[in-house]
């Protein structure tokens, strides 16, 4: 993996997307970047191949060619033991303090004077 970093002369637009088009579509590329009139090409790449084909696009100058920097690791910071550890809770459910009302559930018409009876 190795990174180079080309200078493009981009007067608009659509150069910018034509070179951006024409990098992609390299083989060995895994990311392009462009920023401020520079593009940034990722991957396993010649950059003389590159530089060769968006030679036909737009000026191009090679400002820097080399490997991939890998971000440093950062040692895991120690944990402290002082530290007490929450208690679990296991329910959250709390019962009601008494049972719920009885309903009779069959019930006829005539038995009760308050049912609704449609004829």
């Amino acid at each position: 993996m190795q990174v180079a970093v080309l200078k493009l002369g981009l007067c608009c637009e659509k150069t910018k997307k034509k070179a951006m088009s024409t990098v992609c579509g390299l083989s060995g590329v895994n990311a392009v970047d462009v920023k401020d009139g520079k593009l940034t090409v990722t991957g396993e790449i010649d950059a003389y191949i590159v530089v060769k084909k968006l030679k036909k696009v737009c000026f191009t100058e090679i400002i820097s060619v080399g490997p991939v920097k890998e971000p440093e690791k950062k040692p895991p910071e120690p944990k402290k033991p002082d530290e007490p550890k929450p208690p679990e809770v296991i329910c959250h459910y709390v019962p009601s303090p008494c049972p719920p009302p009885y309903y009779p559930y069959y019930r006829c018409g005539n038995d009760d004077p308050n049912a609704c009876v449609t004829s």
